[in-house]
């Protein structure tokens, strides 16, 4: 017999009460179970309830966002509106900027006339200009209506906008106006009010020479400084205006050479800053703080560079000696490390390394008459715009910037007065260009038209064989721009400026805006080569798609 079975035989009793305390505390621990149920149950409906209540006052949230705080209203832009001025004159210029911050691009142009548009009442003897005399204006790109206008000058010679301004002068940028009679103005963008207006001291029988360049700040005020260029006998000058006072820092200062217009400001590898301009079939320069040392007699921060300094104290002023036929255009353009410099002349196009000025390649041009233009021939690979010749000799040719290979070339006749090129960058990482040109080809005896129209075309590298003939202008065209006013869409526009030939004959100045994507679909395709399977509206339609985007 066990030992078990034989306790249970000898104390029975205890084996009873064993059982009975073993029950005993099973029934208690099923009553602590029973009464802690009910807490846990009212834990987990709190929980739910929680829950419920902060989703439903997220979507409360979502919902006043959505359907009850009204959206800022976006205007409705036109694709095309016109406005006009009777009896002026105009100028070469047009400034993009949102002026009344509605998202949209606005225009900033210049307009001389005896009186303003009726928007303002405002005459040209409340400035103290004799009439008839320059008028700023602010266009709104919405609809084409007067934001500002305001008399600015007696009459212009140079004008630049989006000059920076100090934080606490009110205006985060400026309009800066150099008058041909001595005035020195500057005209806050956004508002048209004067920020500041002096003498600007150049001499009454100096030619100025543009542009207006901005130079580093030098006076350290916290706004970049200006820096005007005359042609005063065979010298070339410079005056240095504060950017934040329009004062002038120190007194004129002779470059010692002479010089036409077209410079420019570089930087070099070493960070120096060099004024560059063309003297005949010479490079010439001069340092920011030479200029600046020698106006003031005080020392300057900023670098000299080294080598350049010697190659300019050996050749009196002058960095390359000798080019190809007189320089006509200098430009900064993209180099790996820096900027390298694009140097057209009356014979050739060459590519400059920017700091040792050696010749990266030169392509041989007959006569190239306007400025060249950059854009995007391949993705992401920078092509330079070349218009080669005049009338119906005039050739385009876009090069690739690196090599100077010709990408593509296309004999396209064109009148005198027809405005530069223009490229805009497209979603695709080429860019779309636009050349003028004439209504149509013209036998080789005939050098113009009777009935002369200049003529707008636009192409895109994708469609290599084709050009689309957007629209056809009689107008003398004083101005011409293509922009994108609304950043992230597709509202690409043209902007066009045409006015009387003669400064000295007043007549009807109008400004035009056309929508680019309207403009497409309207076009006529011009096929530069047969083959293609794709008709006239499918290749409008694919172009129509075009989606543009701004600089990086």
């Amino acid at each position: 017999m066990d030992s078990k079975d034989l306790e249970a035989e000898i104390h029975p009793l205890k084996n009873e009460d064993g059982k009975l305390q073993e029950n005993q505390e099973n029934l208690a621990k099923k009553d602590d179970n029973l009464k802690s149920t009910p807490v846990q149950s009212r834990l987990s409906r709190c929980r739910t309830a929680v829950f419920f209540l902060s989703l439903f006052i997220c979507l409360l949230v979502v919902f006043i966002i959505s359907f009850i705080i009204p959206c800022p209203e976006q205007p409705a832009s036109q694709a095309t509106w016109r406005i006009n001025f009777n009896t002026s004159v105009t100028y070469d210029f047009l400034a993009m900027e949102d002026i009344n911050r509605d998202r949209i691009q606005d225009i900033l142009f210049l307009y001389k006339s005896t009186n303003n548009s009726n928007n303002f009442n405002q005459s040209c003897a409340d400035e103290g200009f004799s009439s008839p005399c320059t008028f700023m204006a602010a266009v709104s790109g919405v609809n084409g209506s007067i934001l500002w206008e305001r008399p600015a000058a007696q009459d212009v010679a140079l004008v630049e906008c989006a000059f920076p301004q100090p934080r606490d002068s009110g205006a985060s940028s400026a309009c800066i106006l150099v008058g041909r009679h001595g005035s020195f103005i500057a005209v806050n963008s956004f508002t048209g009010q004067t920020l500041w207006n002096h003498p600007s001291g150049l001499g009454q029988n100096a030619s100025i020479l543009s542009p207006l360049l901005q130079v580093p700040d030098l006076d350290a005020d916290g706004a970049p400084d200006l820096l005007v260029l005359t042609q005063d006998g065979k010298e070339v000058h410079g005056c240095i205006y504060s950017g934040s006072t329009g004062n002038q820092i120190g007194h004129q200062g002779s470059l010692g050479v002479d010089g036409t217009s077209g410079s420019l400001l570089h930087v070099t590898r070493a960070g120096a800053h060099y004024i560059l301009f063309p003297c005949a079939s010479s490079l010439c320069g001069q340092s920011v703080k030479g200029l600046y040392e020698n106006v003031t007699g005080r020392d300057s921060a900023l670098k000299r560079d080294p080598s350049w300094e010697d190659t300019l104290n050996a050749t009196a002023r002058r960095l390359l000696s000798h080019s190809p036929g007189a320089i006509r255009y200098l430009m900064n353009v993209p180099g790996k490390g820096g900027e390298d410099l694009l140097l057209v002349t009356s014979e050739a196009c060459m590519l400059l390394d920017g700091q040792e000025l050696a010749p990266k390649w030169t392509f041989s041009a007959a006569q190239v008459l306007r400025k060249p233009v950059l854009g995007y021939y391949k993705p992401d690979t920078l092509a330079v715009v070349i218009e080669n010749g005049t009338g119906i000799d005039r050739q385009i040719l876009l090069l690739d910037l690196s090599t100077g290979a010709v990408l593509w070339s296309q004999a396209l006749p064109g009148l005198a007065g027809d405005p530069q090129s223009a490229s805009l960058l497209t979603a695709d990482h080429r860019s779309a260009f636009f050349f003028w040109g004439l209504h149509e080809l013209i036998g080789a005896t005939q050098m113009e038209p009777r009935d002369p129209q200049h003529s707008l075309y636009l192409f895109h590298p994708t469609l290599p064989g084709v050009l689309l003939e957007l629209a056809n202008i009689s107008a003398n065209i004083v101005a011409f721009q293509v922009a994108l006013f609304e950043p992230g869409r597709r509202h690409a526009a043209c902007i066009l400026l045409t006015g009387p030939a003669s400064p000295d004959e007043p007549g009807l100045v109008s400004m035009v805006k056309h929508k680019v994507q309207d403009l497409v679909l309207s076009s006529r395709v011009v096929r530069l080569a047969e083959g293609g399977s794709d008709d006239d509206q499918a290749i409008r339609d694919r172009l129509s798609r075009l989606r543009y985007r701004s600089e990086a």
